[in-house]
């Protein structure tokens, strides 16, 4: 291997598409799942240069010749060289972390910090906050050893001013868990969480609903990329070149759900955007149907709406997990509370208008008729204005439509 990642699982990694983008070198995942297995790697040092993961990057900082002070002081490496024979370790995370913060106006100076998780990561951003002047570092974790709060303890700190999330929490494939409830932090000004699959973790989205700003680690991810291939290379990059991948590798990774009333073309809209975009279409009712094995009209004769929309919460849970998506829902999957968020979790959701008397009602369960349609728009206009970050009308032709719906999603995705 020439070039690559080391690391227990690597499923979720999103490194190679990022240090190929960035380089065009080919970029190997190479999962070590025990240590045996990473100490032998390192001893066979069979590689020009890595980048390590978790849980290794304490690991290999004895086979390093050299370790560059800031990563020595840290104890966490995760970049290693190897120079004709010799191995040199770094610590990218660091300055990776920095950008984020930097780049996003986030000020650590006189701020009382909350990180959570005390591993290599936890080590990496505690060393930016302290060098950026913060007032107070606290550290929250499970078993609140080593000097460090329990998550209930830490709870009990309303002056904490900023929280960043350094352990796997919400990330894939257990996506959707959070390990604190936001509205205890009444002068919160920034959640920053190094998880960066999915795009935004049920901590960030409690973030967000509470009007406080929240920054992803995918962006993190490549910055730390970007300035471990230049240790790769030994060829200095221009930081814009952080900001043009991760635009670029967002935009493509990221899904797009589309909501609104049964019958209002989101199918249709969505295999067209589909298209445009690159992205693969998704329809949720006939993942349901698949799922259960009946068309969806028998699940609601047989079982009745409740059971329809516990299949299709789990439908929404299994497909918000991937990515590269145009998923296209039920009309009313915005009854069922947590729905709309999951959705959120790797990409925009938009809401397709149209007049309720332009409305299909073929073969559709709950769309009985005209009155029931009004009476259903009405009870079902605040979720859906709720649920969505952009509207798109649907009321002329269907490239129009499809070219608004690309802008909306460019216009969030920028936001």
């Amino acid at each position: 291997m020439e070039y690559g990642l080391i690391g227990a699982k690597l499923g979720h990694s999103y490194s190679k598409i990022i240090h190929e983008a960035v380089c065009g070198y080919s970029y190997e995942l190479h999962p070590l799942p025990t240590e045996e297995e990473a100490h032998a790697f390192m001893q066979a040092k069979a590689f020009k240069a890595i980048n390590v993961t978790i849980p290794y990057k304490k690991l290999v900082i004895p086979y390093c010749d050299e370790v560059e002070p800031r990563a020595a002081a840290i104890g966490a490496v995760n970049t290693v060289v190897n120079r004709d024979g010799k191995l040199y370790g770094y610590n990218t995370d660091y300055t990776g972390f920095a950008y984020l913060a930097r780049c996003h106006g986030v000020k650590f100076a006189g701020a009382v910090v909350l990180v959570l998780g005390t591993g290599g990561t936890h080590n990496t951003v505690t060393a930016v906050c302290q060098d950026s002047g913060a007032k107070q570092v606290l550290t929250a974790s499970r078993t609140g050893k080593d000097g460090a709060l329990t998550y209930e303890e830490a709870q009990q700190h309303p002056e904490i001013n900023i929280i960043i999330n350094t352990t796997p929490a919400g990330m894939y494939p257990n996506n959707g868990s959070c390990l604190l409830d936001l509205h205890a932090y009444p002068k919160l000004e920034a959640v920053l969480d190094c998880v960066y699959n999915p795009f935004r973790t049920e901590l960030l989205l409690r973030a967000e609903e509470l009007g406080v700003p929240a920054y992803c680690g995918f962006e993190m991810l490549v910055a730390q990329a970007v300035y471990a291939a230049e240790h790769f290379t030994g060829q200095k990059l221009p930081e814009a070149v952080i900001a043009d991948t991760h635009r670029k590798l967002k935009r493509d990774l990221s899904n797009v759900a589309i909501i609104g009333m049964p019958g209002c073309g989101k199918s249709t809209i969505g295999r067209a955007l589909a298209k445009t975009l690159g992205k693969t279409y998704v329809d949720l009712d006939e993942v349901i149907e698949k799922n259960t094995g009946m068309p969806i009209p028998d699940i609601f004769a047989r079982e009745g709406e409740a059971s329809f929309r516990k299949y299709e919460s789990q439908a929404v849970a299994e497909i918000s997990k991937q990515t590269r998506q145009v998923i296209a829902c039920g009309g009313g999957v915005i009854k069922t509370p947590g729905n709309a968020r999951t959705l959120r979790q790797n990409g925009p959701v938009l809401w397709v208008q149209r007049p309720v008397e332009r409305l299909a009602t073929g073969g559709r369960p709950l769309s009985t008729g005209l009155d029931a349609l009004r009476k259903m728009e009405a009870e079902r206009m605040p979720l859906y204005r709720a649920a969505s970050d952009a509207a798109v009308d649907n009321t002329g032709r269907l490239e129009n439509t499809v070219e608004t719906a690309v802008q909306a999603f460019e216009t969030t995705f920028d936001a």
